[in-house]
């Protein structure tokens, strides 16, 4: 539905600052990293009264509901074209509790401010890669990070939530209260209800071994084959993604290799780097100790471009994976990128949390770079070497998500993991108010 909006008086509504299309600040407000939209209201609540009020307020106006944490939703579900946008931006503060390293961080944070916020208590939370990435969206669907191997996924640190629900209730979840929320929040995206805070457990990191190591790409399969073969072996505290890059613009095929040791020892780092070191032929290595605050960075993408982005999880890089990504390398404009795991990642079991995928060895993932606006069969074509790499692999992770189609979200999951999210969906949101996500339809 799409309504003529004029913003109510938020005085009256308790929902925080609130911004029609008319108003001043709404053409900012309403862009998002990969998508920019018309909302006919975007809501800023400063606390979770104000969200509660929010999710009411649209319930009862009948507006679709729309939430963004830092707005880097792939598959540009950060914002709309209609109903009612609530942007978690304001919600945003990072407070250490206790001397346990029990951190609060409000749901509209983003991981920089929460690096920049524990730099100061010689503490770090494992996190994406991008400052400006906020932290619901990212923790929610599992949180992949630079630390992963050493201490898990953002989710294992994780001891409670406190969660607006799609009745306008304030919940708080932990293993011992509401545990099948608890279970469904960590993996199960924005699906269950509006996160205003999470409650973390942090771990010492002060400086780490960081940086990009760039080889000659000359044979992808012996790379891909001897990048995994090290990466088997590694030292735990070592995590690295292996990004292959295509010809382009007169440039060569490139191997990039960032790396992130999660301790300031550097002969441990030197010794765990030097395999990845031999991979082949130097061009460039700028790995140096800095602080892990200054590890995540700001991405930024070449005007007039988009990204169609695909990934799956590969339980062993065997021979099989290795000879399809030599095949479909090269062959257009797509880089290809696989993410190590294991190590922390491994040791919960796969039915523990709702990102299943625990014994998987590492995340592949394709980036494919088309004009802006390129027509359907270009994007097809261009994107035909994708179902063989699927093949190979199981599930998706819902975070690198490109598109939000029913069968894509389902078929992220195992069968058994959506089947379970349903029914919690169903009893926590069986209207499916929560529905501008990667969705998982409410068992009723």
């Amino acid at each position: 539905m799409t309504t003529q909006a004029t913003a109510p008086d938020p005085t009256e509504l308790g929902m925080g600052e609130v911004l029609a299309p008319q108003d001043a600040g709404y053409a900012d407000a309403s862009r998002a990293v990969f998508a920019t939209g018309t909302t006919d209201l975007i809501v800023r609540p400063r606390d979770a009264g104000e969200v509660a009020a929010a999710v009411r307020q649209a319930s009862y106006a009948g507006l679709a509901l729309t939430v963004r944490s830092g707005g880097h939703s792939m598959a540009g579900l950060s914002s709309h074209h209609e109903g009612m946008l609530i942007d978690l931006s304001a919600l945003d503060r990072v407070e250490v509790l206790n001397e346990d390293w029990l951190v609060r961080i409000e749901g509209g944070a983003t991981w920089g401010q929460v690096a920049d916020e524990l730099r100061g208590h010689g503490l770090g939370i494992t996190a994406g890669d991008t400052a400006s990435v906020g932290v619901g969206g990212l923790l929610l669907g599992g949180g992949i990070g630079w630390m992963a191997r050493r201490y898990g996924l953002a989710i294992d640190s994780l001891v409670a939530a406190e969660v607006v629900t799609a009745d306008g209730d304030l919940v708080r979840t932990t293993a011992e209260s509401h545990p099948d929320l608890f279970w469904a929040l960590q993996g199960g995206g924005g699906n269950f209800g509006v996160v205003v805070a999470f409650e973390v457990i942090a771990q010492a990191v002060t400086d780490v071994h960081f940086g990009t190591i760039t080889l000659e790409l000359d044979n992808v399969a012996r790379i891909v084959t001897d990048w995994s073969e090290a990466m088997r072996d590694s030292d735990e505290r070592l995590t690295s993604t292996l990004m292959m890059l295509p010809p382009m613009m007169g440039r060569p095929a490139l191997a990039n290799v960032a790396v992130c040791f999660a301790s300031a020892d550097a002969a441990a780092a030197d010794a765990a780097l030097q395999p990845l070191r031999a991979l082949g032929t130097v061009l460039d290595d700028d790995v140096s100790v800095r602080p892990y605050a200054d590890v995540l960075v700001e991405e930024s993408q070449p005007e007039g471009v988009q990204m169609l982005v695909r990934n799956t999880f590969v339980r062993e890089v065997n021979d099989d994976v290795v000879a399809a990504l030599h095949e479909s390398f090269g062959q257009g404009p797509t880089a290809f990128i696989l993410r190590s795991l294991g190590g922390a990642v491994g040791r919960v079991r796969p039915d523990e949390t709702a990102f299943a995928h625990r014994d998987a060895e590492a995340l592949l993932v394709t980036g494919t770079m088309l004009p802006v606006g390129a027509p359907a069969q270009l994007r097809d074509e261009a994107m035909a070497f994708w179902p063989a790499l699927a093949e190979l692999g199981e599930g998706a992770y819902v975070g690198f998500l490109g598109s939000a189609t029913p069968e894509d979200t389902a078929a992220a999951y195992p069968p058994a993991t959506y089947e379970r999210l349903a029914k919690i969906k169903g009893a926590y949101d069986p209207g499916n108010v929560f529905c501008r996500n990667h969705n998982i339809e409410p068992s009723r």
